[in-house]
């Protein structure tokens, strides 16, 4: 029986404490996910995309597993924190959506992926998708998405500034046609009295925005707020020291960033290659 381990709470990402667990039982016992699905009469994939922290599977599988493994209690504490986990974030992020539709204006860095308010359905649809949400769920995030872009028009809009990485703009959708579409709503978009685009050339090297997605929001009493959000966790900073130390790094990162009128000339190159293209 493999020895019980400490469940230590917080010390680690719940999520991917839960997922490293399941990973390290599976191979402790030598058998591969097909093994392991035929074992416990699940689809194999299943327990891929939990080792991979992609889902966190219900308390049926979860209970099995610690049944299979000798682990009684173990894997279905840590799945309870990664579940809790999971909420808070949706709460934190609740918050900050409370927020922006409130800010007078916001300033954004994306890592590797455009940002919701600058999305078209399909791009949105494909993102969250990858992401492991699935249907009905999908179709209601991603309308609720494309109902937060109402946000940058009318004339009580805010101001919007985003930094694209370049690897945002040079991870295409599978499909062409729609790619192309995403761009060109991107410079359409851009277009804005409102809104200013620029691109975080590759050639920029390494800077201080790498980890992670971030957005500023100045409020209306005159604060600034700050939200960082990788693949499994968001955070809503409002101390006002951590979010002066990130505005002062953010304006770093613009420094190395291209022009709003340079950025533009990148992305209608960008929209060029993808119609010249003779395999689209």
């Amino acid at each position: 029986m493999p020895t019980r381990r400490t469940v230590t709470g917080r010390s680690r990402e719940p999520r991917a404490r839960f997922a490293e667990e399941l990973r390290v039982l599976r191979t402790g016992r030598g058998q591969s996910l097909r093994q392991l699905g035929d074992r416990l009469g699940w689809d194999w994939s299943l327990f891929g995309k939990m080792e991979k922290g992609e889902t966190v599977g219900g308390p049926e599988v979860v209970e099995a597993l610690d049944q299979h493994y000798g682990t009684p209690g173990l894997l279905l504490a840590l799945w309870e924190l990664a579940v809790s986990d999971q909420t808070q974030f949706r709460e934190r992020y609740r918050r900050f959506m409370t927020l922006e539709s409130e800010a007078t204006s916001l300033w954004h860095f994306a890592v590797s992926v455009l940002p919701g308010l600058l999305q078209t359905p399909d791009y949105a649809r494909e993102v969250l998708s990858a992401g492991g949400i699935k249907e009905p769920e999908l179709t209601q995030q991603v309308e609720a998405r494309m109902g937060r872009r109402c946000l940058l028009e009318g004339d009580m809009a805010p101001d919007f500034r985003t930094i694209l990485s370049e690897a945002a703009l040079r991870t295409p959708m599978r499909d062409a046609a729609k790619w192309r579409q995403q761009l060109e709503y991107l410079l359409e978009v851009s277009d804005r009295p409102n809104v200013t685009v620029q691109v975080l050339p590759q050639s920029a090297g390494l800077h201080g925005l790498m980890g992670a997605d971030v957005w500023y929001l100045l409020l209306p009493e005159g604060r600034t707020v700050a939200y960082t959000e990788n693949g499994y966790r968001g955070e809503l900073i409002e101390e006002a020291g951590p979010v002066v130390r990130l505005q002062k790094t953010y304006d770093a990162v613009r420094d190395l960033a291209l022009s709003p009128v340079e950025s533009r000339k990148f992305i209608m190159r960008m929209l060029e290659e993808v119609t010249c293209d003779p395999s689209t």
